[in-house]
């Protein structure tokens, strides 16, 4: 399952296997019990590293200002993406947050199951008006065929592929809703461990897969999440792509993808 489709790299960022809301299992719901904090805010990191054209890593990070709130039995969560930080050149960058730039300073509002298992954006048509109308009015400003083109780009994306996009990083923080955490476990010939410290525990799976046509060189993937058992949150979730020598001497990292919690700024 991925979001890219026939807007190539545009979604590279949150292009991972997730579930669409409500799609997560009921073993995950089970394993984890969900108090998110009510009384702070919280700032969450996604930060994207693979290698570019020159050989070199570049890296993208969506920082987000989040704020937790208790609504009947369950919760809201209130999301801001303040801002992409890259040290890629400002081209690149354009071109692989292209679909996310119109979200930068709009608040999305989700509705989460009282146990975490279910991540709902609240009012998504809203969101999406919202966003086409920044970049209409962007591209009418200043005649770009960049924002006119990203504005039939969100039209033309299904309604479950945008809420998808747009709710893929609160679904990964919430340790019921991150059905990748099972499904990794899972996975034929995957590895899993587990280990606990005070609150936290930790799991990692280790896992190999082909991507790309006959012939082409497996990816040795390692994901570690670290799942804070007090308020079932995702403190951290790691997953990185390697390319390893068929004698096994080296390994190459050809991508690498880090969410986490940080102290509010």
């Amino acid at each position: 399952m991925t979001l890219l489709g026939g807007l190539g790299s545009a979604l590279l960022l949150v292009a991972q296997p997730l579930p669409a809301p409500g799609g997560v299992s009921v073993a995950a719901a089970r394993a984890f019990q969900f108090a998110p904090p009510v009384d702070r805010p919280m700032t969450y990191r996604v930060t994207t590293r693979r290698i570019g054209r020159d050989g070199s890593l570049i890296s993208f990070s969506l920082v987000y200002a989040l704020q937790w709130q208790r609504i009947g039995r369950g919760y809201q969560l209130r999301s801001v993406l303040q801002r992409i930080d890259s040290d890629a050149p400002p081209a690149v960058t354009r071109a692989l947050t292209l679909m996310l730039q119109p979200l930068v300073g709009e608040e999305l509002a989700y509705l989460v199951a009282p146990d975490g298992s279910r991540v709902d954006l609240v009012d998504p048509d809203g969101l999406w008006d919202r966003a086409t109308a920044r970049v209409e009015a962007a591209a009418a400003e200043g005649d770009r065929a960049e924002a006119r083109r990203l504005a039939q780009l969100i039209a033309a994306l299904p309604a479950a592929e945008r809420d998808r996009l747009a709710t893929a990083d609160a679904r990964a923080l919430v340790a019921a809703a991150n059905d990748a955490i099972t499904t990794a476990a899972a996975a034929d010939g995957a590895s899993v461990s587990t280990r606990h410290g005070g609150t936290l525990r930790t799991i990692a799976t280790a896992d190999t897969a082909v991507v790309g046509g006959t012939g082409a060189a497996p990816l040795h993937i390692d994901q570690l999440w670290t799942v804070d058992t007090a308020t079932g949150l995702v403190m951290e979730e790691r997953r990185q792509s390697w390319i390893v020598e068929p004698d096994g001497a080296a390994r190459t990292l050809v991508e690498e993808r880090v969410r986490a919690v940080e102290p509010a700024s």
